[in-house]
């Protein structure tokens, strides 16, 4: 394996890279068709690079990207740092169920850092909490994460045991986060975990101003793809394009270089079809960045937060 940055250690985790193989299209739904072959290919080049942080949860697909995770993991797992996550429901002990049955999937007793996937409106999330910490003491999780949660769900969340990580969307295009949760974060010495660096990959450059998704792609359920919304985000992204090609680097490379600026940004996730995805995703974090485009950058993205609604979910989804 070839280095690339390290983040700190997470909780009681091992450190691990500061860029991260997000693994929700292994699942193979609400993300487009997927190959097994490929996600064990992207799998195989994320690890051959150093990307040793890998992200999952039981909800994607359903368990079949743990399942993924898991098969090429055998005989490696003490090299990655694996966080997956489960989701709360009316009763606490069906988070000890999930974080079981996610064991099971990845075929390991220990989870360095299991998240809380989405908080629920109107529930007391604090007992699943203090199930969490009972599991972290045994010894079957390292660290405790939270996912798109507030910071008033945070600040109820750490009556009742550490959150050590935040996982949210963020990136040069979504900066809803920088608002509160962000600042709260570093405060707490939460590690706060990006998803969604390339926009949901619209930072390619990749996406015509007529994009068409399948049927079941979760893509048209975000933020960006609003009827009023999505035409200052293409026309915002033709921008950075043309900014991107200044440099002769592709789009993605200066959206990834721009997050590890962000202070408090402890990792990055990039999600990866194959292994030509994760290598090249490994390249754009190793790259010299141009420091000088910071500036035309950030007034970029100003420019296009004027046109978004009041949402501070990038799925406008509040569970």
């Amino acid at each position: 394996m070839s280095g690339i940055p390290k983040s700190r250690s997470i909780g009681r985790g091992k450190p691990c890279s500061k860029l991260g193989l997000g693994c929700w299209s292994f699942g193979g739904i609400g993300w487009g068709p997927q190959s097994e072959v490929d996600s064990m290919a992207a799998l195989a080049a994320a690890w051959d690079k150093g990307i040793t942080h890998w992200d999952t949860a039981l909800g994607y697909g359903q368990g079949k990207s743990e399942r993924i995770c898991g098969r090429f993991l055998k005989g490696k797992r003490d090299s990655v740092f694996l966080a997956t996550k489960g989701e709360v429901g009316k009763k606490p002990a069906g988070i000890v169920k999930a974080l079981q049955h996610s064991q099971g999937n990845l075929g390991t007793e220990f989870i360095d850092l299991y998240y809380i996937h989405y908080p629920k409106s109107g529930l007391d999330m604090r007992p699943h909490m203090e199930l969490l910490e009972k599991e972290r003491e045994k010894g079957t999780i390292g660290a405790i994460g939270v996912s798109n949660f507030s910071v008033a769900q945070m600040e109820q969340m750490s009556e009742a045991g550490t959150i050590d990580a935040h996982q949210l969307g963020y990136n040069l295009f979504w900066r809803i986060p920088e608002d509160d949760i962000i600042p709260y974060c570093r405060e707490k010495g939460i590690a706060v975990v990006a998803y969604s660096s390339l926009a949901l990959g619209i930072l390619t450059g990749k996406f015509p101003a007529n994009s068409k998704f399948e049927k079941g792609d979760v893509r048209p359920l975000s933020v960006f793809f609003r009827e009023e919304v999505w035409p200052h985000v293409h026309a915002a992204a033709e921008r950075f394009k043309a900014l991107a090609a200044r440099t002769g680097r592709p789009p993605h490379y200066l959206a990834i270089q721009w997050l590890a600026r962000q202070p408090g940004v402890e990792v990055i996730l990039a999600g990866a079809r194959n292994a030509g995805q994760a290598s090249d995703n490994a390249a754009a974090l190793a790259d010299k960045f141009p420091t000088e485009l910071l500036d035309e950058m950030d007034a970029l993205s100003t420019d296009l937060r004027l046109h978004y609604p009041n949402e501070t979910n990038l799925f406008q989804w509040h569970p």
